[in-house]
Protein backbone atom coordinates (compact mmCIF):
# COMPACT_ATOMS: atom_id res chain seq x y z
CA UNK A 1 0.00 0.00 0.00
CA UNK A 2 1.21 3.51 -0.65
CA UNK A 3 -0.04 6.13 2.03
CA UNK A 4 0.05 9.27 2.95
CA UNK A 5 0.68 10.53 6.33
CA UNK A 6 0.04 13.38 8.29
CA UNK A 7 1.80 13.53 11.21
CA UNK A 8 2.13 16.24 14.57
CA UNK A 9 5.34 17.37 14.78
CA UNK A 10 6.52 19.18 17.91
CA UNK A 11 10.03 19.91 19.12
CA UNK A 12 9.38 19.81 22.80
CA UNK A 13 6.32 20.75 25.36
CA UNK A 14 6.78 24.54 24.37
CA UNK A 15 7.05 24.42 20.67
CA UNK A 16 3.67 25.06 18.94
CA UNK A 17 3.64 22.20 16.85
CA UNK A 18 2.45 21.59 13.47
CA UNK A 19 0.98 18.80 10.77
CA UNK A 20 3.76 17.50 8.05
CA UNK A 21 3.16 15.35 5.16
CA UNK A 22 5.19 11.92 4.29
CA UNK A 23 4.78 9.70 2.07
CA UNK A 24 5.23 5.71 2.53
CA UNK A 25 5.20 2.83 0.04
CA UNK A 26 4.88 -0.43 -0.52
CA UNK A 27 3.22 -0.86 3.39
CA UNK A 28 1.93 -4.46 4.06
CA UNK A 29 -1.02 -4.86 5.14
CA UNK A 30 -0.01 -7.09 7.49
CA UNK A 31 2.22 -5.02 9.76
CA UNK A 32 1.48 -3.04 12.96
CA UNK A 33 0.73 0.56 12.81
CA UNK A 34 3.67 0.68 14.55
CA UNK A 35 5.74 -1.07 12.12
CA UNK A 36 4.60 1.20 9.52
CA UNK A 37 5.75 4.37 11.73
CA UNK A 38 8.93 2.55 12.19
CA UNK A 39 9.25 2.43 8.09
CA UNK A 40 8.90 5.87 8.20
CA UNK A 41 11.57 6.21 10.86
CA UNK A 42 13.90 4.60 9.04
CA UNK A 43 13.43 6.73 5.31
CA UNK A 44 13.51 9.86 8.02
CA UNK A 45 16.86 8.79 9.27
CA UNK A 46 18.20 7.86 6.30
CA UNK A 47 17.41 11.21 5.32
CA UNK A 48 19.44 12.65 7.66
CA UNK A 49 15.95 13.96 9.28
CA UNK A 50 14.67 13.45 12.68
CA UNK A 51 12.55 10.40 13.31
CA UNK A 52 8.92 10.84 14.81
CA UNK A 53 8.77 10.37 18.37
CA UNK A 54 6.08 7.68 19.72
CA UNK A 55 5.60 5.65 22.73
CA UNK A 56 5.96 2.14 22.88
CA UNK A 57 7.16 -0.87 24.86
CA UNK A 58 5.49 -4.21 24.91
CA UNK A 59 3.83 -4.01 21.31
CA UNK A 60 0.94 -6.80 22.77
CA UNK A 61 -1.83 -4.60 24.14
CA UNK A 62 -0.26 -5.43 27.75
CA UNK A 63 1.01 -1.52 28.77
CA UNK A 64 -0.80 0.78 27.68
CA UNK A 65 2.49 3.01 26.70
CA UNK A 66 1.19 3.37 22.73
CA UNK A 67 -1.41 6.48 22.18
CA UNK A 68 -1.89 7.94 19.19
CA UNK A 69 -4.80 9.54 18.17
CA UNK A 70 -5.71 8.32 14.43
CA UNK A 71 -8.16 9.38 12.20
CA UNK A 72 -9.71 11.03 14.92
CA UNK A 73 -10.13 8.02 16.86
CA UNK A 74 -7.99 6.97 20.05
CA UNK A 75 -6.17 3.84 18.47
CA UNK A 76 -7.41 3.97 15.47
CA UNK A 77 -10.57 2.58 13.23
CA UNK A 78 -10.42 -0.94 14.82
CA UNK A 79 -11.61 -2.22 18.28
CA UNK A 80 -10.79 -3.80 21.07
CA UNK A 81 -6.91 -2.82 20.30
CA UNK A 82 -4.50 -0.37 21.29
CA UNK A 83 -2.29 1.00 18.61
CA UNK A 84 0.81 -1.43 18.69
CA UNK A 85 -2.55 -4.22 17.80
CA UNK A 86 -3.92 -2.15 14.79
CA UNK A 87 -3.19 -3.38 11.82
CA UNK A 88 -2.24 -1.87 8.25
CA UNK A 89 -5.09 -3.89 6.69
CA UNK A 90 -8.09 -1.69 8.28
CA UNK A 91 -6.53 1.05 5.83
CA UNK A 92 -6.89 1.15 2.03
CA UNK A 93 -4.25 1.81 -0.83
CA UNK A 94 -3.93 5.40 -1.13
CA UNK A 95 -5.34 6.18 1.87
CA UNK A 96 -4.58 9.22 3.87
CA UNK A 97 -3.87 9.10 7.79
CA UNK A 98 -3.42 11.61 9.96
CA UNK A 99 -1.91 10.92 13.31
CA UNK A 100 -2.05 12.89 16.42
CA UNK A 101 -1.02 12.56 20.00
CA UNK A 102 -3.62 11.97 22.62
CA UNK A 103 -4.64 15.63 23.55
CA UNK A 104 -5.79 16.66 26.81
CA UNK A 105 -4.80 19.07 29.42
CA UNK A 106 -3.61 16.68 32.02
CA UNK A 107 -1.31 15.09 28.99
CA UNK A 108 0.85 17.69 27.51
CA UNK A 109 2.74 16.76 25.01
CA UNK A 110 6.27 15.93 25.43
CA UNK A 111 7.19 15.64 21.45
CA UNK A 112 5.60 14.91 18.66
CA UNK A 113 3.01 12.39 19.44
CA UNK A 114 4.33 11.45 22.98
CA UNK A 115 2.64 12.04 25.91
CA UNK A 116 2.84 12.94 29.89
CA UNK A 117 0.46 10.74 31.15
CA UNK A 118 2.35 11.06 35.09
CA UNK A 119 -1.33 12.58 36.12
CA UNK A 120 -2.35 9.08 36.11
CA UNK A 121 0.19 7.77 38.41
CA UNK A 122 -0.28 10.43 40.85
CA UNK A 123 -4.04 9.13 40.80
CA UNK A 124 -2.75 5.98 41.32
CA UNK A 125 -0.25 7.14 44.25
CA UNK A 126 -2.97 8.73 46.01
CA UNK A 127 -5.46 5.35 46.52
CA UNK A 128 -5.09 2.87 44.09
CA UNK A 129 -3.19 0.17 46.65
CA UNK A 130 -4.19 -2.36 49.31
CA UNK A 131 -1.42 -2.12 52.27
CA UNK A 132 -1.12 -5.52 53.69
CA UNK A 133 0.51 -6.11 56.98
CA UNK A 134 3.16 -8.82 55.69
CA UNK A 135 5.15 -8.99 58.80
CA UNK A 136 4.23 -12.90 59.17
CA UNK A 137 0.67 -12.56 59.38
CA UNK A 138 -0.32 -13.16 55.56
CA UNK A 139 -3.33 -14.80 54.94
CA UNK A 140 -3.86 -17.39 52.67
CA UNK A 141 -5.70 -15.41 49.26
CA UNK A 142 -8.25 -18.59 49.17
CA UNK A 143 -8.87 -18.38 53.10
CA UNK A 144 -11.67 -15.22 52.27
CA UNK A 145 -14.78 -16.47 50.11
CA UNK A 146 -15.46 -13.93 46.98
CA UNK A 147 -18.69 -13.87 45.17
CA UNK A 148 -18.05 -15.24 41.33
CA UNK A 149 -19.98 -12.15 40.15
CA UNK A 150 -18.03 -9.62 42.44
CA UNK A 151 -14.56 -11.69 41.34
CA UNK A 152 -15.83 -11.14 37.64
CA UNK A 153 -16.18 -7.55 37.76
CA UNK A 154 -12.92 -7.05 39.40
CA UNK A 155 -10.98 -9.27 37.26
CA UNK A 156 -12.69 -7.14 34.38
CA UNK A 157 -12.21 -3.61 36.16
CA UNK A 158 -8.50 -4.70 36.66
CA UNK A 159 -7.92 -5.38 32.82
CA UNK A 160 -7.76 -1.34 32.78
CA UNK A 161 -3.90 -0.61 31.24
CA UNK A 162 -4.10 2.66 31.58
CA UNK A 163 -3.63 3.94 27.93
CA UNK A 164 -5.68 6.70 28.42
CA UNK A 165 -7.86 6.26 25.22
CA UNK A 166 -10.83 6.91 27.65
CA UNK A 167 -9.32 10.72 28.10
CA UNK A 168 -8.56 11.54 24.33
CA UNK A 169 -11.91 10.13 23.40
CA UNK A 170 -14.14 12.03 25.74
CA UNK A 171 -15.14 16.28 25.15
CA UNK A 172 -14.19 16.49 28.59
CA UNK A 173 -10.98 15.01 28.62
CA UNK A 174 -13.11 13.24 31.21
CA UNK A 175 -10.30 10.24 33.48
CA UNK A 176 -13.76 9.33 35.25
CA UNK A 177 -13.39 5.11 33.53
CA UNK A 178 -9.87 5.00 34.37
CA UNK A 179 -10.55 6.22 38.25
CA UNK A 180 -13.53 4.05 38.07
CA UNK A 181 -12.29 1.14 36.94
CA UNK A 182 -9.17 1.20 39.35
CA UNK A 183 -11.72 2.19 42.41
CA UNK A 184 -13.41 -0.51 41.30
CA UNK A 185 -11.14 -3.04 41.29
CA UNK A 186 -10.92 -3.18 44.68
CA UNK A 187 -14.16 -1.76 45.64
CA UNK A 188 -15.21 -5.24 44.97
CA UNK A 189 -13.15 -7.73 46.64
CA UNK A 190 -12.55 -7.75 50.64
CA UNK A 191 -8.78 -6.60 50.65
CA UNK A 192 -10.06 -2.88 49.52
CA UNK A 193 -12.44 -2.52 51.62
CA UNK A 194 -11.00 -1.14 54.78
CA UNK A 195 -9.09 1.62 52.70
CA UNK A 196 -12.45 1.98 50.37
CA UNK A 197 -13.07 5.52 52.55
CA UNK A 198 -9.67 7.07 52.35
CA UNK A 199 -9.31 5.25 48.42
CA UNK A 200 -11.64 6.96 46.64
CA UNK A 201 -12.57 10.41 47.97
CA UNK A 202 -8.35 10.85 47.66
CA UNK A 203 -8.31 9.71 43.75
CA UNK A 204 -11.15 11.44 42.90
CA UNK A 205 -9.74 14.63 44.93
CA UNK A 206 -6.32 13.79 42.60
CA UNK A 207 -8.14 13.58 39.69
CA UNK A 208 -9.83 17.03 39.89
CA UNK A 209 -6.17 18.27 40.54
CA UNK A 210 -4.88 16.73 37.43
CA UNK A 211 -7.11 18.89 35.21
CA UNK A 212 -9.27 16.16 34.06
CA UNK A 213 -13.15 17.36 33.26
CA UNK A 214 -16.95 16.04 33.99
CA UNK A 215 -18.12 12.86 32.53
CA UNK A 216 -20.15 13.34 29.51
CA UNK A 217 -22.40 10.66 30.22
CA UNK A 218 -21.95 9.85 26.01
CA UNK A 219 -20.28 6.36 26.47
CA UNK A 220 -17.32 7.26 23.88
CA UNK A 221 -14.61 5.66 26.56
CA UNK A 222 -16.26 3.04 26.51
CA UNK A 223 -16.16 2.31 23.27
CA UNK A 224 -12.96 3.91 22.44
CA UNK A 225 -11.36 2.30 25.38
CA UNK A 226 -8.70 -1.29 24.24
CA UNK A 227 -10.53 -3.32 26.77
CA UNK A 228 -14.01 -2.54 27.04
CA UNK A 229 -13.92 -1.35 30.85
CA UNK A 230 -18.10 -0.92 31.36
CA UNK A 231 -19.42 2.28 32.44
CA UNK A 232 -20.85 0.48 35.29
CA UNK A 233 -17.38 1.11 36.63
CA UNK A 234 -18.09 4.67 36.98
CA UNK A 235 -21.38 4.40 38.30
CA UNK A 236 -20.03 1.97 40.52
CA UNK A 237 -17.00 4.98 41.77
CA UNK A 238 -20.04 7.71 42.31
CA UNK A 239 -21.76 5.29 44.50
CA UNK A 240 -18.37 4.42 46.70
CA UNK A 241 -17.41 8.32 46.69
CA UNK A 242 -21.25 8.97 47.82
CA UNK A 243 -21.21 6.53 50.51
CA UNK A 244 -17.39 7.90 51.39
CA UNK A 245 -18.36 11.64 51.38
CA UNK A 246 -21.15 10.75 54.07
CA UNK A 247 -18.85 9.19 56.56
CA UNK A 248 -17.53 12.45 56.33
Amino acid sequence: MNLTLKIWRQKNASDKGKMVDYKVNDISPDMSFLEMLDVLNEQLVYKGESPVAFDHDCREGICGMCSLYINGEAHGPDRGVTTCQLHMRMFKDGDTITIEPFRATAFPVIKDLVVDRTAFDRIQHAGGFVSVNTSGNTIDANAIPVNKHDADDAFSAATCIGCGACVATCKNSSAMLFVGAKVSQYALLPQGKVEATDRVLNMVKQMDEEGFGNCTNTGACEVECPKGISLENIARMNTEYLKASLKG
